[in-house]
């Protein structure tokens, strides 16, 4: 009895002129190439990646080149292969980091048994596993390996394993293998799987879209050396503008003060105060088509800030606040608003509160979730989100907050489109 393993999709071979090409434009695929018979495929694969638009560097696992010379995917790539060891002088510089972080997806075709094993083992024994395990970009793998292989009882229950993980799996087909034997397998063509990639992305919803983003905390000074803030780190905000500039999306993130790298291929203006932060939105916002405010904005500002340091003088000190902008309901409420998406970082009652204020704000969408606890919300690289719309809930479960930030772009596209739809 064959057994198919699960979420991989119809494996059947689509021929290339009937396929609904989708495109790889700006996106960055590195391609890991694992010791298969496949492997000498790998060079019409990166030539089919870069036909669709995509920048392909390529990592050789250890005994590829017995299969296919780094030579040729250097001449199709036009970049210098990576070979599996980490040498002094790349690692000098972290290339493994340098790799995991450039990637817009990492690939591996072919991925045999063994490399599938490894993976699901969190394995860091050479370049290709160790980018993997560094990288937050999604990862994909197409299955090439005897009949055999496939269907034995560890190999599938690898395959679950990986696609629990979100790890997309791409095929394998099914047909006549290099031992001779017939069954289930078989690397789907290179055509197929550079469209599969990039069927992964958003590319077609977003193109050209103008995304503008803010994150990160505010400061309200009270004196130089003293403010008022929260514990928001921007992790979720970055991760949005990251996964929306993957998308394809011209992104414009406001950030308030954090100390995190600004994302690639992302408008940055760093800001200060809920003022400076209200001030860049408003300058810019005619020009979008999406608004998202994932900024933890301070509600209120001191009156007055003093000049030089407070010193400690009284045993109490009274402060006079005053209400800040509130910018996502100014943005909101434009005579021509963009598509505003809120969030709502609450302690309880996270839906009823978050979707009061998609109703008061006039909002489109509002991503709501639980903040104060030590596995979700500030400062941790997880979280779990309900995405409210004013027609259905939408519970997005507990995972690191770059696979949510893509997850969210999708929804965010879809509503984006149907809202436009209506309007036409």
């Amino acid at each position: 009895m064959i057994r198919v393993a699960p979420n991989i999709g119809d494996n059947r071979v689509i021929p290339t002129e009937s396929l609904n090409l989708k495109t790889l434009t700006n996106k960055r695929v590195l391609l890991g190439v694992s010791a298969g018979i496949a492997a000498y495929k790998t060079p019409d694969l990166v030539r089919k990646l870069t036909e669709l638009g995509a920048e392909v560097q390529v990592i050789m696992s250890r005994n590829s080149e017995q299969f296919v010379a780094p030579l040729a995917l250097q001449a199709v790539s036009g970049h210098a292969v990576h070979n599996y060891a980490m040498t002094a002088e790349s690692e000098s510089g972290m290339g493994h980091i340098d790799l995991a972080r450039w990637a817009d997806i990492v690939l591996i075709a072919p991925a045999t048994a063994n490399i599938i094993a490894r993976l699901c083992q969190g394995n860091a024994d050479e370049l290709l596993t160790t980018v993997c395990v560094a990288t937050e970009a999604p990862i994909a793998v197409a299955p090439a390996m005897n009949q055999q292989m496939w269907q034995n009882h560890a190999t599938l229950s690898n395959i679950d394993l990986l696609t629990q993980r979100q790890i997309h799996v791409l095929g394998p087909d099914s047909g006549e293998q290099a031992c001779g034997e017939v069954g289930p397998g078989r690397m789907l063509q290179p055509a197929e799987i550079a469209q599969r990639v990039a069927e992964l992305f958003t590319s077609t919803a977003l193109t050209g879209r103008r995304i503008m983003l803010t994150a990160g905390p505010t400061w309200e000074a009270i004196d130089p050396v003293r403010g008022i803030t929260n514990h928001s780190s921007g992790m979720m905000g970055y991760a949005l503008a990251q996964a929306a500039a993957e998308a394809g999306a011209q992104v414009t993130l406001i950030s308030g003060p954090t100390s995190l790298t600004k994302p690639e291929r992302v408008t940055s203006v760093d800001v200060v105060s809920a003022c400076d932060m209200h001030n860049a939105v408003m300058e810019r916002i005619a020009e979008q088509d999406i608004f998202i405010g994932v900024a933890a904005v301070a509600d209120y500002r001191p009156v007055d800030s003093a000049d030089q340091k407070i010193k400690k003088n009284a045993d109490e000190m009274t402060i006079t606040m005053v209400k800040n902008p509130d910018i996502l309901a100014d943005v909101a409420n434009l005579e021509h608003a963009p598509f505003c998406v809120g969030f709502a970082a609450e302690t309880h009652d996270v839906v009823d509160y978050a979707r009061g204020k998609l109703e008061r704000k006039k909002l489109d969408l509002i991503a709501a979730n639980h903040v104060g606890g030590s596995e979700t919300g500030f400062g941790v690289p997880d979280n779990a989100i309900s995405l409210i719309s004013r027609d259905r809930v939408l519970d997005l479960p507990k995972q690191s907050k770059h696979a949510l930030a893509r997850r969210l772009i999708i929804e965010i596209a879809d509503s984006y489109q149907k809202k436009n739809e209506k309007q036409t």
